[in-house]
């Protein structure tokens, strides 16, 4: 008899506590998101992350405290302007191929330059996770019909005014402050999208951070070329027009002086937010984030912009940071894209099914080591690539050029391996793979033309 009602009493209270624990575990507040989203900003431009001269004070206390993903890749562009592309795949989830039909109602002439507003997209399912949404940022080369899903949503000014502002952050960073300041601790959790137009050109920076910076000290790019050794499709684009052929090491280094101080500018005002939401309360409960919508060339390659497949064009900084979340870092691959369905996997939501993007969640709690076996990469219908962990080929099927680069023994790709007789095999391979990965994302370019042009170029006026 007593022997039962020890068990009675027993069972009762494992049930009281299975109960309140479960109460508590529900009424645990769900961690705000606060997302940065930089402009034109390589992977290797964070301090922390290994760069040497940057200055980077507040995102490098990100990296010290969070999860730094080392091989995350814009997949490409339909558009010089890539960073267009770039965002509305961040912002959707899917990769430019899948809204190719696509035409805005009020702009028909704009097919396939912008995604559809229609779910699932990131503020939508982060709105059916119970957050309040809110976007601010740059107006020109976005994604103007899923922003407008945001609960807030608001752009700059005037764009160009505020590059040339020498605050870069300020006037997105201030509203931020003013919201995060008046909103009651009560509301819902907020997810933030702060989607700044920096360092972007016109790099302006003021002369308090110009002057962190000794110009002539600064060192140049490892794979710094004065000229790209061959036609790649887009030699002559916009962003290739902002320096004079050949390429001289005063004006790249003048170019890095104000993309670093740009860079700096934008870091100041990122921490004056932090501080911030440290003040109030609530960064403990935020999870930050920063990206950016992909890299730029700045001296690379003969280079000064972002429409190529190496890995200073496509390759991005990215860093979660926050509650749940581990330090330290993975070699993963992974897509710009992948973040939507990994920022609703870590607030416990359900990422979105029928979307390209996968959670990266089991990579950053150390739960599997990866989730893509290769990167598929293009840009318009004059690059394409493929990378695995170790190897990167691209193609230029318009002037029937490939690189090879060993991605282990040089990073900066720098020693084109392709017609190399050892190679021929892992070309031949990589070439067959990249054919096959093509129709996975709808593409249909070929990577094979009749009659392909000469590869060779001259600057214009030569």
């Amino acid at each position: 008899m007593m022997r039962t009602l020890r068990h009675e009493w027993f069972g009762s209270l494992l049930i009281i506590l299975l109960f309140t624990s479960g109460v508590v575990a529900e009424s645990k507040p769900r961690p705000n998101v606060l997302f940065l989203f930089a402009d034109d900003m390589r992977a290797d431009s964070i301090a922390a992350l290994g760069n040497p001269t940057v200055k980077t004070p507040n995102l490098d206390s990100l990296v010290k405290r969070g999860f730094a993903m080392r091989n995350a890749y814009c997949l490409g562009g339909n558009s010089a302007a890539v960073c267009t592309p770039s965002r509305n795949m961040l912002l959707s989830g899917n990769a430019f191929f899948r809204w190719k039909d696509f035409a805005p109602p009020n702009n028909p002439k704009q097919k396939g330059g912008i995604a559809p507003g229609d779910g699932p997209n990131f503020p939508l399912s982060m709105t059916s996770a119970g957050y309040f949404t809110y976007h601010h940022g740059k107006k020109g080369n976005t994604a103007p019909l899923i922003q407008a899903k945001f609960d807030v949503n608001k752009y700059l000014t005037n764009d160009e005014a505020e590059r040339r502002s020498g605050e870069p952050g300020q006037e997105i960073v201030d509203d931020a402050i003013k919201f995060v300041s008046e909103r009651p601790a009560d509301e819902k959790p907020f997810f933030m999208y702060l989607a700044f137009g920096n360092p972007h050109d016109p790099r302006v920076a003021a002369q308090k951070y110009l002057d962190q910076y000794d110009r002539d000290s600064i060192p140049l790019p490892k794979n710094y070329r004065p000229v790209h050794p061959f036609d790649n499709g887009e030699m002559t684009v916009r962003d290739e027009k902002l320096l004079p052929w050949p390429r001289t090491e005063a004006d790249v280094r003048r170019t890095l002086h104000e993309y670093y101080a740009t860079i700096t500018a934008l870091d100041f005002h990122i921490g004056r937010l932090l501080e911030s939401l440290r003040q109030s309360g609530k960064l403990d409960n935020t999870i930050v984030l920063f990206a950016a919508d992909q890299g730029i060339a700045v001296g690379s390659h003969g280079l000064l912009g972002k429409q190529n497949l190496y890995d200073a064009g496509m390759k991005a900084p990215l860093i979660f940071a926050g509650p749940g979340i581990p330090h330290g870092e993975s070699a993963a691959l992974m897509y710009l894209l992948d973040i939507y369905p990994t920022v609703c996997d870590l607030v416990g939501a359900s990422p979105p099914d029928g979307i390209d993007g996968l959670s990266f969640k089991p990579v950053i709690t150390g739960e599997s080591k990866s989730k893509r076996r290769e990167l598929f990469l293009s840009y318009l219908g004059v690059q394409r690539a493929i990378r695995d962990e170790r190897w990167k080929l691209i193609r230029y099927p318009q002037v029937d050029v490939m690189q090879l680069f060993d991605l282990q023994a040089d990073p900066d790709e720098m020693h084109n391996l392709a017609d190399q007789p050892a190679q021929r095999e892992r070309v031949h391979a990589m070439l067959a793979r990249l054919a096959e990965a093509q129709p996975t994302w709808g593409d249909t370019a070929p990577l094979t033309v009749s009659n392909p042009k000469p590869s060779a170029w001259s600057p214009p006026g030569e």
